[in-house]
C-alpha cells in the first residue's frame, strides 16, 4: 500500500532528552520510537514486536511554545517509606511543549509482519469503534494525551512549511529508534536533524524514512 499520511495534535507534551538528569529538558520533536508506540496503542496492539520494521517519517507542522514547570518526581531513595513519600520524591523543573502538531507518514517495512502497521492504522481511522483498546491515547507520558489523530487533510498544510526529521550522521539530535525498557543494551539510536520541506506539500524526503526495529543480532 502507499504511505499513509496522518495528522497528530497534542496540546501538551514533553520528550525527555536522554542526557537530562536534574533538569528535565525536552527534545523539540518526538523520537521515532515514541511515535511508533503511540501508533501501536492507537490500533490496540500491546506487543510492540508485532510491527517491528515498520517505516515512519515525521514532520513538525507547528512551532510549539516552550515552557517550564515545577513538578514532583518519584524516586526510590529509601525502602522504609512508600514511593512518592518523604525522601522518595523531589521537586524538579520540566520543560513542556505546547501546541504540538505533526505529520506522521507510515508505510510497510520490507520485513514487517502483515497486515502491516499502516494497513491496521488505515482500518482503525476508518472505523475507530472496532479497535479493541483501553486507556487514553498519549504521545510520550501518559498524561500528555493526543487531541487528534486522523488522516492528513490539505487544509492542515495551508501556509505551513513542514520540517522533516531526517537521518544525518552529523545531526544534533540523538533519538531512539527502539527502546530497551529493561536495560540499555538493546536501545538503538539514530542521529537526526530537522530539515525544512516544501510548503504545503507532504512528501517525505528519502532521508526521513526510518525503520523502527531493535538492533540486529547474530
Amino acid at each position: 500500500m502507499p504511505a499513509l499520511a496522518c495528522y497528530v495534535a497534542v496540546p501538551v507534551a514533553s520528550f525527555r532528552s536522554p542526557r537530562a538528569r536534574e533538569y528535565l529538558e525536552t527534545l523539540p520533536v518526538p523520537p521515532p520510537a515514541t511515535v511508533y508506540g503511540m501508533l501501536c496503542s492507537a490500533i490496540g496492539e500491546p506487543d510492540r514486536l508485532v510491527h517491528q520494521g515498520a517505516e515512519l517519517a515525521v514532520a513538525l507542522l507547528s512551532e510549539p511554545a516552550l515552557s517550564r514547570v515545577l513538578r514532583s518526581l518519584w524516586r526510590i531513595k529509601s525502602e522504609k517509606v512508600s514511593p512518592g513519600v518523604k525522601e522518595n520524591k523531589r521537586p524538579d523543573f520540566q520543560e513542556l511543549l505546547t501546541g504540538l502538531r505533526l505529520a506522521v507518514c507510515v508505510r510497510p517495512g520490507e520485513r514487517e509482519r502483515r497486515p502491516s502497521l499502516a494497513d491496521r492504522l488505515a482500518q482503525a481511522l476508518q472505523n475507530p469503534g472496532a479497535v479493541p483498546r483501553f486507556g487514553g491515547l498519549s504521545l510520550g507520558e501518559s498524561t500528555h494525551l493526543v487531541d487528534e489523530l486522523r488522516l492528513l487533510r490539505p487544509d492542515d498544510l495551508a501556509g505551513v512549511e513542514p520540517r522533516w526529521l531526517v537521518l544525518d550522521p552529523d545531526g544534533p539530535l540523538a533519538l531512539p529508534l527502539w527502546v530497551d525498557h529493561v536495560g540499555s543494551a538493546g536501545t538503538r539510536y539514530g542521529q537526526f536533524r530537522l530539515r525544512p520541506g516544501e510548503a504545503a506539500v507532504v512528501e517525505p524526503p528519502q532521508e526521513a524514512w526510518v525503520p523502527v526495529a531493535p538492533p540486529e543480532t547474530g
